[in-house]
């Protein structure tokens, strides 16, 4: 039964957990063996193992696993919002048609009362770099990335057929989440501030705790564009490099949005603002100019100003990451709220807000 695969702590980890999982694939594979690799507790917890058994290569030996996460704070903050559980049905009902570079799913399972878990393909196995998120990607890298959300947002754009049949990705739970974001929305950025004071300019702190005022009015604004499949989350520690080509890892808020929304968290969380702001123009125009080939047109002075708006999110993201606390290294935290507030205040994108 599905509840089976279903595990809350690493030490669940068993050689007849594993088993099962294997039995999915090929009841005649037997499981020698699991070595546990390596736990990191954030957002979730995940688990690296390695699965020594006598199937072939086709079988992958190293195993990503994403549970429920063992820090209260951020077990509770990600459980209403149902982050780990929305993963799990985009690998389980949706992956397969999305045409960008992501880990191989073994089990992806959700039960009501139970947990969810998440069972992935170690990306190194295949030769694979994970990013870390503090990482500061070269143009031609950021270019690669840029290329493939420009068709990851082509295949959905204006929310196709296909998406209408999974609403769980602008349904009650995602709209739970925008409504606790609203209701969490000052405090969360008081704290947030005041941990990252040193590195946000007091005029930018009193914008963004303006913006908190008024984050429900912002949210509509934002959600005005042409509609397609996000990511939601693309900062570099979410990235995996395949022979230089990139994937997106943690799929956890995957949701209906306006596509600009992933290139601004992209380039304001992945580049340096010394690169960012040498580069920004021509990797927009890039955007366009993949969207066009696949038919979507798109005027580029409108999208700029719509990228300008959408930046305050990576912003107000990593600001509210460090205020819950546990869910990132806290350097690498900083890092990036530094690279946002750098964004906002080069392009001052809390004028593109009508708050």
């Amino acid at each position: 039964m599905r509840h089976a695969l279903v595990v809350n702590h690493p030490d669940h980890l068993t050689k007849q957990w594993a088993q099962r999982i294997v039995n999915q694939n090929d009841t005649h594979v037997m499981v020698s063996k699991v070595k546990p690799i390596s736990v990191d507790v954030g957002t979730t917890t995940r688990v690296r193992i390695e699965v020594e058994h006598d199937g072939p290569a086709t079988i992958p030996r190293f195993w990503f696993v994403k549970m429920p996460s063992l820090a209260w704070r951020a077990r509770v903050i990600t459980a209403l919002p149902r982050l780990l559980p929305t993963e799990v049905r985009f690998y389980r009902e949706i992956a397969p048609v999305v045409p960008i570079n992501k880990p191989n799913v073994l089990a992806a399972t959700s039960r009501l009362g139970c947990g969810s878990t998440l069972v992935l393909s170690d990306v190194t196995e295949c030769g694979a770099k994970p990013g870390q998120p503090s990482d500061a990607l070269t143009v031609s890298q950021a270019e690669l990335v840029v290329e493939q959300l420009a068709q990851l947002h082509a295949r959905f754009w204006r929310v196709s057929n296909d998406v209408a049949h999974y609403p769980w990705m602008s349904g009650p739970t995602r709209r739970l989440e925008d409504h606790l974001g609203t209701a969490l929305a000052v405090p969360l950025m008081k704290q947030g501030l005041q941990r990252s004071r040193s590195i946000v300019s007091n005029s930018l702190q009193r914008s963004a705790l303006r913006y908190a005022c008024h984050r429900r009015r912002a949210m509509h604004f934002l959600t005005q564009g042409p509609q397609t499949v996000v990511h939601h989350d693309c900062h570099p520690g979410n990235l995996f490099w395949q022979h230089s080509r990139p994937g997106l890892l943690d799929w956890q808020l995957v949701r209906t949005g306006e596509g600009v929304s992933d290139v601004a968290y992209f380039l304001a969380t992945a580049l340096t603002p010394e690169i960012r702001r040498r580069h920004e123009l021509e990797l927009l125009e890039k955007y366009v100019a993949v969207l066009a080939s696949r038919g979507i047109d798109v005027e580029l002075n409108k999208l700029i100003e719509r990228y300008r708006a959408h930046l305050i999110y990576p912003f107000e993201a990593m600001v509210v990451t460090l205020a819950v606390g546990g869910m990132m290294a806290n350097d690498d935290n900083l890092e990036l709220i530094r690279r946002a507030a750098a964004a906002i205040e080069d392009l001052e994108a809390f004028a593109a807000l009508p708050i």
